[in-house]
């Protein structure tokens, strides 16, 4: 395995999600904790990073030229490809992404980001999270969903039809419930319907980071609106 490099970073946490699932409920509390900074969406600038690695580590045409048992020459059109180690590589792109993209600040202990653009490309969300979990430092998962009904009332879902956001709610947590499956230990559900009210839900979201329950936190944050994306009817002419 590549050794992490990431200054006194201990952590990250990345929460998995769709849109209008009540994540950003869930990036305050974490970003309520000390030490914790979690970003907000990137328009899942990662999977290009993670598609660049694992089409390195997958190449039939790197493997060929290695099979040969020679180097290649400069006479050649793939000349040096054989030697890339993809390796290197993703942990390049892994401490670019944290430094540049995730910016830990002096005094940050975990690190991480929401999005809620991960089922997109179904082929790549397991190389995505394999990614993660290989290159970021003691990498957790936090798979946040929410009641169907609910999230098809919210925002843009409304403009879709009914079945059209089943089926893509549906699909993204098939995708989650495979990788939770094979990674039990570094993966946490959690369900909007559940925390949204009950202070007493998020015990089990400290527990999976090692943090000390605290109550009255979560009551603060509990309490704090949120105000972005109040999505409303258009008043009613008189």
């Amino acid at each position: 395995m590549p050794e992490h490099r990431c200054g006194q970073v201990a952590k990250t946490v990345f929460i998995i999600t769709y849109g209008r699932s009540g994540s950003t409920l869930l990036q305050n509390m974490l970003n309520a904790l000390p030490g914790c900074v979690l970003r907000g969406e990137n328009a899942n600038l990662l999977a290009p990073l993670v598609r660049a690695w694992h089409g390195l580590q997958q190449s039939e045409q790197a493997a060929s030229m290695r099979a040969r048992g020679a180097p290649s020459g400069p006479h050649q059109p793939w000349y040096g490809y054989e030697a890339i180690e993809a390796d290197r590589f993703g942990q390049a792109l892994a401490d670019s992404f944290l430094r540049t993209v995730l910016r830990p600040e002096p005094d940050t202990r975990v690190l991480g980001f929401k999005e809620i653009r991960w089922h997109e490309d179904p082929a790549l969300f397991e190389p995505m999270l394999a990614f993660l979990q290989r290159y970021m430092p003691d990498a957790h998962f936090v798979f946040n969903t929410r009641d169907h009904a609910e999230v098809r009332n919210s925002g843009w879902w409304r403009n879709m039809g009914r079945a059209a956001v089943l089926e893509q709610l549906e699909s993204a947590e098939a995708l989650y419930s495979r990788w939770q499956a094979a990674h039990p230990h570094s993966c946490l559900a959690m369900h909007y319907n559940d925390y949204a009210k009950d202070p007493e839900a998020w015990r089990p979201l400290f527990a999976f980071l090692d943090e000390t329950f605290d109550p009255e936190l979560v009551e603060a944050v509990l309490g704090r609106k949120l105000l972005h994306m109040k999505w409303q009817k258009p008043a009613q002419k008189p």
